[in-house]
């Protein structure tokens, strides 16, 4: 079975780092949801018909489409689908809590204040210039961070949705949703 990138480190200069962070969810979701139809046709066996000789004469393309038995599809979510979405999800609210907490090592802080500093002391006069008011002050780097776990949290229940329609279509469908289904079991990976 395929596997996912391991458990980065857990630490704020992972998550300011937004290259290694958008590398490591991307690389995370590629491995596992992105390619969920080839990881689900892996689990399909199709040797268990035995060989059709009629079966060459036509392109038969009905491999999407069968369905898996539960046993696989069940080892597959509790193996690979879901230890996967566990780690992104530790991640998103790992860097979710530091772009909230206050930033002390912000490197950028003492220059934007500067910057705000002297913007408020600038005559504006728009009539001879329309664009002096014109001030956009740059971000710290806690809301550009804040700003891109919002994204990502978007992006993850998207890619969490179709992936669990795929796996509904293949293995069986659930009453259960996406969020519930891996609520469930991260519930019973705590308690054993």
């Amino acid at each position: 079975m395929v596997e996912g990138p391991g458990h980065p480190q857990l630490i704020p200069q992972f998550c300011f780092n937004q290259t290694a962070l958008r590398d490591f969810l991307r690389l995370s979701r590629s491995t596992v949801d992105d390619s969920i139809n080839q990881n689900l046709n892996a689990l399909l066996t199709p040797s268990t018909r035995g060989f059709d000789p009629s079966s060459t004469s036509t392109r038969q393309n009905t491999l999407s489409h069968r369905s898996i038995p539960a046993q696989p599809c069940d080892t597959f979510k509790m193996r690979v689908l879901f230890p996967s979405w566990a780690v992104r999800s530790d991640v998103l609210d790992y860097c979710t809590a530091v772009a909230t907490a206050p930033d002390p090592d912000d490197p950028d802080q003492v220059q934007r204040q500067v910057e705000d500093t002297s913007a408020m002391e600038r005559v504006v006069d728009e009539r001879l210039d329309p664009y002096s008011a014109r001030y956009f002050p740059r971000e710290a780097r806690t809301e550009s961070l804040a700003m891109l776990m919002r994204n990502e949290r978007a992006v993850e229940k998207i890619i969490r949705s179709r992936t669990w329609g795929l796996i509904g279509e293949r293995c069986g469908t659930s009453s259960e949703s996406a969020e519930q289904a891996f609520d469930k079991w991260r519930r019973e990976q705590l308690r054993g």
